[in-house]
């Protein structure tokens, strides 16, 4: 079985500021209840949905228009049987432009196919950048996709 991290890349005609700016107004996209700051080197936030998802995150890089890195520091799944396999891992969104369009490589460093969660946390992920985080870039509004 592969121990790839999951990935996913998405591209859109939007500036890579927009693009940015977009990616840290986590509540705007991540449905659920974000408490915290999510555009500040070094800030924390915690994403609670329902009873099935606690995380908190820890942003550990920030790079305008180009990077942002999130370091999971607690998480909590309840639909699993070892529910803190987030914790530890990384969220990556990776920004460049490429042919006139803006591109978003995602990556969760962490989140292989060996894991418990990873069917259903990667297409939560895919639902989440191709519907939600797409939408809010694209027209000002993330969708809820859950």
């Amino acid at each position: 079985m592969s121990n790839s991290n999951f990935t996913l890349t998405l591209a859109v005609d939007q500036p890579a500021k927009q693009v940015y700016d977009a990616i840290n107004n986590v509540a705007s996209w991540w449905h659920g209840e974000v408490i915290g700051n999510t555009n500040q080197l070094n800030a924390a936030f915690t994403y609670q949905m329902e009873t099935f998802h606690f995380s908190a995150q820890k942003i550990v890089e920030l790079v305008p228009g180009e990077k942002i890195v999130w370091l999971v520091t607690q998480s909590n799944l309840s639909f699993i049987k070892q529910t803190d396999e987030w914790t530890g891992t990384q969220i990556i969104f990776e920004i460049e432009t490429v042919n006139n369009k803006t591109q978003v490589h995602f990556t969760h460093q962490g989140l292989v196919p060996s894991v418990e969660c990873y069917g259903a946390c990667s297409g939560g992920w895919t639902a989440l950048i191709q519907k939600s985080l797409y939408s809010l870039i694209t027209t000002g509004k993330g969708q809820n996709v859950f």
